[in-house]
């Protein structure tokens, strides 16, 4: 499975150059003023993992296949979307449809790009956001309560199990707070994500700032940081400026850019890893002399799913799973020295995946 994630934001705050950056592409028109994105562009990039190059080289494999991110850059939004305001009900649906938030907050000064808001003040943009995320969902929600309290009185099960999470929710957001700060359990999750509630979507807080604090951020990105730490959210400090210009480089000129702004890795690296974070995602591996291929499943995934993501065949007809940690493949030489070494295990279907696992299926169609 991939990893889908909304670029959002108010206007001219880097979402469509962030976008472009991450895409190596200049798909989104990057301009000055605001809804030049107006149909949310999205782009499918590979996630650059070190391992996989290994695992390659030890399986002799032709091919090497990484797994797959989804980023959707959709369009600004300004006071009032949750009433329609600018292009408030194309923005809403739109993040409905991904799995989490990447927040574009802009923390930087610059005459040339002017803002909404007339100045440079990410807490308040990122109210602004939330607010109407929040007012979006407070209206959808008493709306659907009204209806399953009719159908609650008919002695509808699923509509009383709704109206239980649903009214502490509300409760919630008519406290300020969003859906996401609402404890539920794992047998309400389910009925939870039903709610298709925006503000229950996991939130990754992108900094941008200028190209002189790429590397160390500056006092306005550092106000994020500790926004994000008090909300439990994630936060990543970056130029998109700077990112949009090492996407048009090959890779020894990117590594020669980076030196010299005294960045170790691009922005897109450490963003992909707070977002793996962020969705709770982990990566395993299968490996052979066509390819080598990372696959993407939720962390806590049993064997069957992870059979699933390669096949819906091989989810139906699975029968084991032979396991090898990629540490020991690679420590052994390879899937035949792990197998002589003892590390190769056989795994039924009660497994839960482990970062980093190689596998091999055996299933019955």
């Amino acid at each position: 499975m991939g990893f889908n994630c909304g670029i959002v934001g108010l206007p001219n705050v880097g979402k469509s150059t962030l976008f472009n950056a991450l895409t190596e592409t200049a798909a989104a028109a990057a301009a000055n003023y605001p809804f030049c994105t107006i149909e949310p562009n999205v782009g499918r990039v590979p996630v650059p993992d070190p391992r996989l190059d290994v695992l390659a080289k030890l399986g002799k494999s032709q091919k090497i296949v990484s797994t797959v991110l989804e980023f959707v850059d959709i369009a600004g939004l300004v006071r009032g979307a949750s009433k329609g305001e600018g292009l408030g009900n194309q923005f809403l649906a739109n993040i409905r449809e991904v799995d989490a938030i990447v927040h574009v907050l802009r923390c930087f000064e610059s005459t040339d790009v002017t803002h909404v808001e007339g100045s440079i003040d990410p807490i308040r943009d990122a109210e602004t956001v939330e607010t109407e995320l929040m007012l979006a969902d407070l209206d959808s929600l008493e709306r659907r309560v009204q209806a399953d309290q009719k159908r609650a009185r008919g002695g509808e099960k699923e509509a009383k199990e709704r109206l239980a999470i649903a009214e502490r929710v509300l409760e919630a957001l008519r406290a300020g707070r969003p859906a996401r700060t609402v404890q539920v359990s794992a047998d309400e999750r389910k009925t939870f994500r039903g709610l298709q509630l925006l503000t229950s979507k996991p939130v990754l807080y992108v900094a941008n700032v200028e190209e002189a604090s790429a590397a160390t951020g500056n006092a306005v990105s550092a106000r994020v940081e500790i926004m994000a730490k008090t909300q439990g959210a994630a936060a990543v400090v970056i130029s998109a400026a700077i990112e949009a210009e090492v996407a048009q480089l090959d890779p020894e000129e990117r590594k020669v850019f980076l030196a010299d702004l005294g960045l170790e890795e691009a922005g897109l690296a450490r963003v992909i890893r707070a977002g793996h974070k962020l969705l709770d995602l982990i990566t395993f591996f299968t490996v052979g002399p066509k390819e080598a291929h990372a696959w993407t499943v939720r962390n806590g995934a049993k064997a069957p799913e992870a059979a699933g993501a390669i096949h819906t065949d091989f989810e139906h007809g699975f029968i084991r799973a032979e396991t090898i940690a990629c540490d020991d493949f690679v420590a052994s030489g390879g899937e035949q020295g792990a197998k002589d070494a003892g590390k190769m295990r056989v795994e039924g279907a009660d497994y839960v995946l482990k970062d980093g696992d190689v596998l091999y299926f055996r299933f019955n169609v």
